[in-house]
């Protein structure tokens, strides 16, 4: 009965101290076009980015170092509610680069409240996954190489 109490504490304090990370994959008979006329105003001008202090990003070749450094620190703040290849407290995060862009992932990851807030898309994740993503205070530089070993993941 204790190991019983003590693991339904565990699942708890996980479940609620973790969430969604900014990225599904769109449902079955949902479009891209559904999705953006969830915007506040109504329209589809949704620029695909997100909200958040990432406007803009140039991205080249993988930087393995990066995103060797990037497993780290997803290892540390986000595998406790994500897993790359399966769908957790939060969705699966494979495939993620192909689903969003760059900066709209570096945007949910440094800014999940604000995200949950004002995009779509954030809004209909935490609608599915009923769990706000915990903000890890990740810095601008720690969620770059973040996106970087997703890149790399996805990838390969």
């Amino acid at each position: 009965m204790k190991k019983l109490l003590i693991i339904a504490s565990i699942s708890a304090f996980l479940f609620m101290s973790c969430g969604e990370a900014g990225d599904s994959k769109i449902e079955a008979g949902k479009s891209e076009s559904k999705v953006e006329s969830l915007e506040p105003n109504g329209g589809s001008s949704d620029d695909g980015i997100g909200v958040g202090p990432i406007k803009s990003i140039t991205l080249g070749d993988i930087d393995e170092a990066m995103a060797t450094e990037g497993e780290e620190i997803f290892k540390t703040n986000c595998s406790a509610c994500h897993k790359m290849d399966k769908r957790f407290v939060g969705p699966s995060l494979a495939d993620v680069t192909e689903r969003r862009k760059p900066e709209w992932i570096m945007n949910m990851i440094m800014a999940p409240e604000k995200m949950v807030k004002e995009d779509p898309v954030a809004k209909e994740l935490l609608a599915e996954y009923l769990a706000p993503m915990a903000n890890q205070n990740i810095t601008e530089d720690q969620a770059r190489k973040i996106l970087e070993y997703f890149r790399n993941y996805d990838n390969k």
